[in-house]
């Protein structure tokens, strides 16, 4: 059951990512142009164009949003699953997706093209991928770190409220972790002064 959960929070998450880089290329109309060999058919090209949107950038407005909308998608796993090694995991899987169909369809379909620019994109692909990768490190220590100290102000906010509630019989001088009416030592009344948290009897 824990397997098919496993499986299930990443198909998920992988589904979110890409829909997410799905609606930043919607709405800005992002383009990647790619100069396709004559036999490539007009379905082959439809379907090389929409992968290598995800992936592809020629120029420096290009490489700006292609680099953003991915540092945007990479968070998602980082904040879901607050763990290092499952965000850099889960964001390599989703960004080798895209990578890997676009090159492997250029290599089939459009040899020439993919020949002449392989090296570019793949350095570009792989200045990506060691973002995203500083990203989900980067990301994921600071969070440990903002809970740690989350939790650390929890810890000591609690000591001070059982300290505050400590009490001490002014009879027999026993001391309490709490506000009791009676001493259990000698029976005495404890009446407790709420700003100097010292019982009187």
């Amino acid at each position: 059951m824990k397997l098919i959960d496993f499986f299930r929070s990443k198909i998920i998450l992988f589904i979110i990512q890409i829909l997410i880089l799905s609606l930043f290329l919607f709405y800005s109309g992002y383009q990647f142009s790619i100069t396709f060999d004559s036999t490539v058919t007009v379905s082959q090209k439809r379907i090389i164009q929409f992968i290598a949107n995800y992936v592809l950038f020629d120029n420096l407005p290009g490489m700006f949003f292609i680099y953003f909308i991915w540092f945007i998608t990479s968070l998602i796993p980082i904040f879901f699953h607050n763990n290092l090694k499952k965000a850099y995991s889960m964001n390599l899987m989703t960004f080798f997706f895209p990578n890997f169909f676009v090159f492997a369809f250029l290599y089939n379909n459009s040899r020439n093209y993919f020949d002449s620019n392989f090296l570019q994109h793949f350095l570009h692909s792989l200045l990506l991928g060691m973002l995203i990768i500083m990203v989900s490190i980067g990301v994921s220590l600071i969070l440990k770190k903002i809970m740690k100290v989350k939790t650390e102000e929890q810890i000591e906010n609690l000591n001070i409220i059982i300290n505050k509630i400590k009490s001490k019989c002014p009879k027999c001088g026993t001391e309490f972790n709490s506000t009791p009416i009676f001493c259990y030592n000698c029976e005495s009344k404890i009446i407790l002064k709420a700003e100097e948290n010292v019982g009187i009897k």
